[in-house]
C-alpha cells in the first residue's frame, strides 16, 4: 500500500536500521524502543492482521525473531504481535516486536487480567473453535 509506513520502509523510501531482509521478510530496529535491541520483524506482504498474511510469508518470521533475540544477547525477551487498534496495533501492517527485557523497568510491561472460568462454557467454546479448525 502506498501510504503504509512499513511498506515505505521495505521499499527504501523511508530509511531504517535494517537487520535482515529476504524475499518475504524485513527486520529493523524500532525507532521508539522499549529497550536496547527492540526490533520489528515484518512480512513484505501488506496485510493489517495476522489472518491477512499468507502462511509462506509467516514461516520465516519466527526464525528471524529468534536470530534477533540471540544477536541482542537478550536473556529475557517478549515477542509481541497485535491485531487491531483496540488490541494496541498502531501501524496497520502486520509486525512482530522482539523486545529484550533486561530488567524490571525496561522492556515490555504488561498486565494479565485473568477471568474466572466456567468449565461448561469453556468446554462449549473449545468444541466450537475446534470444529472450525
Amino acid at each position: 500500500m502506498a501510504s503504509c509506513i512499513f511498506c515505505k520502509i521495505i521499499k527504501g523510501d523511508i530509511p531504517s536500521f535494517k537487520l535482515f531482509e529476504s524475499d518475504k521478510v524485513f527486520a529493523f530496529l524500532d525507532i521508539q524502543p522499549l529497550s536496547r535491541g527492540h526490533a520489528l520483524v515484518i512480512p513484505k506482504y501488506h496485510g493489517e492482521k495476522l489472518t491477512d498474511i499468507p502462511d509462506d510469508y509467516l514461516s520465516e518470521v519466527l526464525p528471524v525473531a529468534k536470530k534477533i533475540a540471540q544477536a541482542t544477547n537478550a536473556g529475557a525477551y517478549n515477542i509481541l504481535q497485535n491485531n487491531g487498534t483496540i488490541a494496541h496495533q498502531v501501524v496497520p501492517h502486520v509486525h512482530f516486536h522482539v523486545i529484550p527485557k533486561p530488567n524490571e523497568t525496561e522492556g515490555l510491561g504488561i498486565g494479565w487480567p485473568t477471568q474466572a472460568t466456567d468449565m461448561d462454557k469453556l468446554k462449549a467454546l473449545y468444541e466450537e473453535v475446534k470444529a472450525k479448525m
